[in-house]
């Protein structure tokens, strides 16, 4: 069943490839023909309309969560209630806390509701959304969950940073939650994204994810600067491969290498640090967009950041001026 799931989400993933550029690409959906047969304005009613997102079976966490992310923003935009579709492994559900206290697409189902999906449709195109618009208010006094197609487009994704911070800190699973930080120092950590890009060098799509040692090492130095602090620095790279890989860090006091750490481990303690230090990857992202603390980012990056004073965009080179205070 897997297998045939697979197939099917690949088969379908090729036909929206080829027709999204088309003209012809709504009529795909019944949902477009529906609003077509029973047209109403784009006011959207008030009524017990779901929305929903599906994270990505066969992406990382960070893919899925920005999946997730897009159908709960846009949920809220539409003026909908918000439907709950699990991660591909329900320990993530757990984790996040992202299932607790929503509804379930699937017990929704079984009360009689019907899924229908829509088109993927462009943020920034008025048009567009619209359409959607339109589409959802075509089923007035129907009891539905709107599903958006694979992977529906939200660049601003920390428009839910205080939404999702408080199911993550508030998750049953944080009663569990095992931190090798101690208290009374100030623990940096650094995402270094290496894995993938190493795996495949010459695929275009990874290259433009690669951040050298020496970014890494630039935005270090400069956050060691200019960091005001009387709590002894510790610093955590997190990462793929050996210390050898890394010569930049090695002169380093209290320098811990986490390359044995499993993925929700990891995301965990780039979550709790007291200084973040993203690479170009969801995977550093999503727990940057929960972290209470200090992030340092890439400012080229396919997600757009929050305008305020505890996320530091850093250029290509790491070599910005930076202030940073951990008050």
């Amino acid at each position: 069943m897997f297998i045939v799931d697979k197939v099917k989400r690949k088969i379908r993933n090729e036909i929206i490839h080829y027709s999204r550029s088309k003209r012809f690409y709504p009529y795909i959906y019944k949902s477009y023909w529906h609003k077509k047969i029973t047209y109403k304005d784009n006011r959207i009613q008030k009524s017990s309309f779901y929305f929903t997102a599906q994270p990505n079976p066969g992406a990382g966490i960070g893919h899925q969560m920005a999946n997730w992310i897009a159908g709960y923003w846009w949920a809220k935009q539409f003026g909908l209630n918000f439907a709950h579709l699990p991660f591909s492994t329900s320990q993530w559900d757990d984790f996040l806390g992202f299932g607790e206290k929503e509804n379930k697409v699937s017990d929704l189902v079984k009360e009689g509701y019907k899924k229908i999906r829509i088109p993927l449709f462009n943020e920034f195109n008025q048009r567009e959304v619209n359409r959607i618009k339109n589409i959802i208010n075509s089923y007035s006094g129907k009891k539905v969950i709107f599903i958006c197609e694979q992977d529906q487009g939200y660049k601003d994704q920390y428009g839910v940073i205080k939404d999702i911070q408080e199911k993550f800190y508030g998750a049953i699973a944080r009663r569990n939650d095992q931190i090798i930080y101690y208290k009374e120092n100030f623990n940096i950590a650094i995402h270094v994204r290496r894995g993938d890009i190493m795996n495949d060098p010459e695929n275009p799509n990874l290259q433009m994810r690669y951040i050298s040692n020496n970014y890494f090492k630039n935005v270090l130095e400069q956050v060691l600067t200019k960091l005001e602090t009387n709590k002894p620095i510790h610093i955590y790279v997190f990462s793929q491969g050996k210390p050898e890989d890394f010569p930049e860090f090695q002169h380093y006091k209290n320098l811990h290498w986490c390359f044995n750490m499993d993925a929700q481990e990891s995301f965990l303690h780039m979550v709790y640090a007291d200084c973040l230090i993203t690479s170009k990857s969801s995977f550093s992202y999503k727990p940057a967009l929960l972290n209470k603390g200090i992030k340092v980012c890439p400012k080229e990056f396919w997600h757009s950041y929050p305008k305020c004073k505890d996320w530091i965009l850093m250029e290509n080179e790491g070599k910005t001026l930076i202030k940073i205070s951990d008050e």
